[in-house]
């Protein structure tokens, strides 16, 4: 599959080119970052010289949909479709993202998260949508929750990243679902 730009009120997401790479390493310098993804710590310019070729590597083998996120040029954060599985009764992937420390609290990432979610249920045919973070990740979930996400459980020691197994907050959305926001019991 080709890389797709999206364009929303106030953002353009695209797969980074190479001349991302030190944005894309400045941001992930922050340690918030690392500490709720997969993100390695220290992260490197080799890091975010290997994301960008991953990127290119996962649109063309159609496995995932990667963007960076920017407003007026600047980088803002990192979004995609990951684990893409086409089906004909409709296919899943989940939503992955996170954003750069100046850019946080302005609502980008919300934003840029209900133009993906629309382009997988729209050009991917994608029926659910999962999203799953470390448990305690409270923006990230408010995040999930403000797109229509319903949140499903605690699924103990079952993400993993180079600090071990950690348990997670898992989440779903589906093409048929009114996306207006519910209450979920970690966020009371």
């Amino acid at each position: 599959m080709e890389p797709v730009t999206l364009t929303t009120e106030r953002l353009v997401l695209r797969a980074p080119a190479e001349t991302d790479a030190e944005a894309i390493e400045r941001a992930c310098q922050d340690p918030e970052i690392p500490r709720w993804t997969t993100v390695p710590s220290p992260y490197t310019r080799e890091h975010a010289e290997g994301y960008i070729r991953l990127i290119g590597e996962w649109w063309a083998d159609g496995s995932q949909a990667i963007w960076c996120a920017y407003r007026d040029e600047e980088l803002v954060a990192s979004i995609g479709l990951h684990h893409i599985v086409t089906h004909p009764s409709g296919g899943h992937a989940e939503l992955g993202y996170w954003v750069a420390e100046p850019a946080r609290g302005n609502g980008y990432i919300t934003e840029a998260a209900a133009a993906v979610v629309d382009w997988g249920f729209r050009e991917l045919g994608l029926a659910r949508i999962r999203w799953q973070a470390v448990v305690g990740n409270v923006p990230s979930a408010r995040t999930a929750r403000a797109l229509g996400f319903r949140y499903e459980g605690l699924q103990r020691q079952a993400l993993t990243s180079e600090r071990g197994r950690d348990d997670g907050w898992m989440a779903g959305l589906l093409s048929t679902d009114d996306r207006s926001p519910v209450d979920w019991p970690v966020l009371s």
